[in-house]
């Protein structure tokens, strides 16, 4: 008697992705390949093909997931400036996580094909989002500047650990942003 091995499809595509996403915020688009992604969920390269079809479209989807969270942009529009702010500080500060949407981002944005991925993601979700909460954002520059301003201030405080941001407060930080959305964010 022989018994088969069952896979269960939804597991497996979720370590797929849980994998894609760790891989590809830690090493880029092009630092990664999808053998090593593939081996890092236990499964075959040729079940990351099945599964997403391609390397691009486990990335799509990853950005996808990624950038479908609320990681920063809160939903109270009469908190907004003040939350993204809080929440911005928070997810920067030298302890916090080091996988998200950011690095994915940052990591792979040289790549032409995974930055247009990413800019679709982030206009359809992101941007949608803030558009939502702040309609007076809609049809103008001001989301983009919201979102260049968070990026910037990922960065420095972040990846390349700005002295001047990790040395201040988190109290002075927030308020010192809150203004400035409150600018953006009428």
């Amino acid at each position: 008697m022989t018994t088969t091995h069952r896979r269960d499809a939804s597991a497996t595509r979720a370590a797929i992705l849980r994998a894609g996403t760790e891989a590809f915020t830690r090493h880029g688009f092009d630092g990664v390949g999808v053998r090593e992604i593939a081996q890092a969920a236990g499964v075959s390269a040729m079940l990351v093909n099945r599964y997403f079809g391609s390397k691009e479209g486990l990335f799509a989807e990853v950005a996808e997931v990624s950038m479908t969270d609320r990681t920063v942009l809160g939903g109270d529009p009469a908190t907004l400036a003040r939350d993204i702010a809080a929440a911005l500080v928070h997810r920067t500060a030298p302890a916090a996580d080091d996988l998200s949407p950011f690095l994915l981002m940052l990591k792979s944005a040289a790549n032409p094909r995974a930055a247009e991925i990413l800019r679709e993601n982030i206009e359809r979700h992101v941007e949608a989002h803030l558009h939502e909460v702040a309609p007076e954002t809609c049809g103008t520059d001001r989301a983009a500047v919201v979102l260049s301003v968070i990026a910037g201030f990922w960065l420095l405080r972040k990846v390349i650990g700005s002295t001047a941001l990790n040395a201040t407060d988190e109290e002075t930080l927030t308020v010192t942003l809150q203004k400035l959305f409150e600018v953006l964010l009428p």
